[in-house]
């Protein structure tokens, strides 16, 4: 394969809700390049994209690919997304590497959320980007209203470059009202014939190419004089304006296409060549002390590594974009994270599950390489005595958490391994061992995404089955009344015994209460539990009726019991104990005997002190078109929910509520299923709030229940 410079290779990101046509794209892509000689479809699973046993059977895809291809003196890097929300790991890590990304509308719907959540990654990024209107082929295709839809979305810069002659089951021409001219597709798609805009086209063909002129100049002053003084640009100096424009993030010009039919690919790809920016032309990234790093094959190596993937009898196979210099095959560089330094034993330009040996990259190209055995996801490689470390991608925040655990006893071990691979390929993965709850939970992004863990461990492993528990609530106990209590621990067992008695108040905490009536305070601890809440310790004792070295193993005792509270077993949070009388004995007494007597008599206290649960509360935000609102307001009620109200962001209603995470444990799943996947979800942790007395005493008893079994 021949070698490409910085200026010729082009970093495309095909982006769109699920079922807009990416992957379809991507194949007409390497078809019309001559890459293969048979376009592969989705229903027929032999694209060259959707190459994995899961993607082939759900018909969708699920995990971000890279693909290259050649057109004319150009190298361009393809790296097709799924367009399903649980996958967003995937769309971000590939956005991060991209030099212009190429937006699929489908014809049919038009803008969809999916679509909205995915603008707002670019917007972040502010990649230079595309609308391509697809599948305007079918019956039901509009393009004028999805065109006017992505102006209410994404603004009065989105303008219109090409659009439609005959829209629907007969398409076949498409009009460039930038080249001022038709495009007639044969049957079959592919090289289309050059006609001229027909008489009846050409009022709405030259208001639409003064429009792209005027929206053009208006980004640059100095086309803008020359618009005044001619009255109009020619081609060269309107695709100069576009890019200029693109790269600002100022125009996003608009295509038609019909991947299906492969009609349209082809003028896109003209247009990527011709105007897309190359990675040397955007603006150069900005290491995390600072200083910009340009985008030069001669200038020090630097690599930034976005993806990770593991290959049976290759192993770790580490996805990365050249950002400075050349990367050559068997060069060493330090990983800016922890200073090891890794050998670059082979580079790779990968077409799907298919890879290319190559001995050298250039600045702004994307490749691969094995073994990099302590290099992840988010690490900066770079040459000897630099300190380059490029800002990480930020993953989204997980939606749903599920228990997991094997299904046949043993395998623990052979799940942990899968499950750090899992995590090691996935960043939106997160693996806890709660040792509060008990449990190994998996954090992810949804029901799909959790298919897909699934189905990643069962081919990690040999062998291993796994089975999913629903996440215990990590409740909390506190109380509601004050109550005094003591406790006296005496034992006498032959030689020296134990004795340790212990008066204490037992009370509800809150921030700026007053010292308690009737007592002296002498000394104050507060501790600020790890769980959330206080524990205020207040030493009380008049005369020295407990030695002041004992007060520490009471203390002790009181947040050992405060890890297992009575009632269900969870932390015991906001409370202030006040230690104000007790006995010693000048031989017996020691530390143990006073840390049980102080746990006994916060145990006693606390079960007389109007004991209550609390349990998490989640603010959740859910983005939906307007006639879904009943249904998921109805559908939140159900849960608990205390709606907060509803606003619009956009295009779409944003519904906002507080709601328990006890009734949250199905939402991903229930959401989609209600709107059909047309709406999506945040939810984060807002507090801890008193559980209502029915659902409190249900659960205190299926606790003790629970217990009582364990015991027999």
């Amino acid at each position: 394969m021949p070698n490409y410079d910085t200026s010729h290779v082009k970093n495309i990101v095909l982006l769109g809700h699920a079922s807009s046509g990416k992957t379809t794209l991507a194949e007409c892509m390497l078809f019309e390049a001559g890459l293969i000689t048979r376009r592969g479809t989705v229903e027929e699973k032999n694209t060259v994209a959707d190459f994995y046993e899961l993607e082939q059977q759900r018909g969708n895809s699920i995990f971000s690919k890279l693909l290259h291809t050649q057109w004319r003196g150009y190298k361009i890097n393809i790296l097709d997304t799924p367009g399903y929300d649980d996958f967003a790991g995937e769309v971000i890590s590939s956005l991060r590497v991209a030099d212009t990304g190429i937006m699929l509308l489908n014809a049919s719907f038009g803008v969809e959320v999916g679509s909205d959540i995915i603008w707002e990654y670019t917007e972040h990024f502010k990649t230079p980007m595309i609308f391509a209107v697809n599948k305007l082929d079918l019956d039901k295709a509009d393009f004028d209203k999805t065109v006017a839809q992505a102006k209410d979305h994404f603004g009065r810069n989105v303008v219109v470059v090409q659009y439609p002659l005959n829209q629907g089951l007969e398409f076949n021409s498409i009009v460039d009202v930038l080249r001022m001219t038709v495009y007639k597709f044969p049957p079959q798609g592919g090289k289309p014939e050059k006609w001229p805009i027909p008489d009846e086209e050409k009022e709405k063909a030259d208001r639409l190419h003064k429009e792209l002129i005027e929206a053009i100049a208006e980004n640059d002053e100095g086309l803008m004089e020359k618009y005044f003084e001619k009255g109009e640009l020619d081609e060269d100096e309107m695709r100069v304006g576009l890019k200029h424009a693109m790269i600002n993030h100022d125009l996003f010009p608009v295509f038609c296409l019909s991947a299906k039919k492969d009609m349209g690919s082809g003028r896109l790809m003209s247009f990527i060549d011709n105007v897309c920016p190359s990675a040397n032309e955007i603006l150069p990234q900005k290491t995390k002390s600072g200083e910009l790093l340009k985008c030069d094959t001669n200038g020090p190596a630097c690599i930034f590594i976005y993806k990770t993937i593991s290959e049976a009898h290759i192993g770790d196979m580490s996805f990365f974009k050249v950002y400075s210099g050349t990367v050559k095959s068997g060069m060493e560089l330090v990983n800016e994270s922890n200073g090891v330094t890794e050998k670059l034993n082979q580079l790779f330009v990968v077409e799907g599950n298919k890879r290319t040996a190559v001995n050298e990259l250039y600045a702004g190209d994307v490749g691969a390489t094995i073994k990099l055995k302590h290099t992840h996801v988010n690490n900066t490689l770079h040459a000897r005595g630099k300190n380059y470390e490029l800002d990480p991608i930020e993953f989204p925040s997980p939606l749903m958490s599920i228990a997991i655990e094997p299904a046949q006893k043993g395998d623990e071990e052979k799940l942990s391994l899968a499950l750090h691979q899992v995590q090691e390929e996935d960043p939106t993965v997160k693996v806890e061992v709660s040792q509060e709850l008990k449990q190994t939970i998996i954090h992810c992004q949804g029901e799909l995404h959790l298919s897909v863990i699934k189905w990643k461990l069962e081919h990690i492993a040999k062998n291993l089955a796994v089975k999913f528990t629903k996440t215990r609530i990590p409740y909390r106990e506190t109380i509601r009344k004050s109550v005094q209590s003591n406790y006296r621990h005496k034992k006498q067992s032959g030689g020296a015994g134990q004795f340790g008695e212990v008066y204490m108040q037992v009370e509800p905490w809150h921030e700026g209460m007053h010292d308690p009536k009737g007592f002296s305070v002498r000394g104050r601890e507060e501790h600020k539990l790890d769980w959330g809440g206080k524990l205020v310790f207040l030493n009380c004792i008049v005369g020295g009726a407990i030695d002041q070295r004992f007060l520490p193993s009471i203390l002790k005792g009181i947040m050992e019991k405060m890890h297992t509270g009575p009632l269900t077993g969870s932390y015991v949070r906001d409370v202030r104990v006040s230690v104000y009388d007790g006995k010693m004995h000048p031989v017996d007494s020691n530390d143990i005997s006073f840390k049980i007597a102080g746990l006994m008599a916060f145990k006693q206290a606390f079960q007389q002190a109007d004991p209550q649960i609390l349990e998490p509360v989640y603010s959740i935000s859910v983005l939906c078109p307007d006639d879904l609102t009943g249904g998921i307001i109805s559908d939140l009620q159900t849960r608990r929910a205390i709606m907060e109200g509803m606003d619009t962001e956009g295009h779409f209603t944003k519904i906002t509520a507080k709601v328990p995470l006890a009734e949250m444990s199905d939402y991903s799943s229930s959401l989609r299923s209600i709107t059909q996947g047309r709406a999506k979800f945040r939810m984060e942790f807002n507090d801890y709030v008193p559980m209502p007395f029915e659902l409190q005493k249900k659960l205190i008893d299926e606790y003790h229940k629970t217990a009582v079994k364990e015991e027999a």
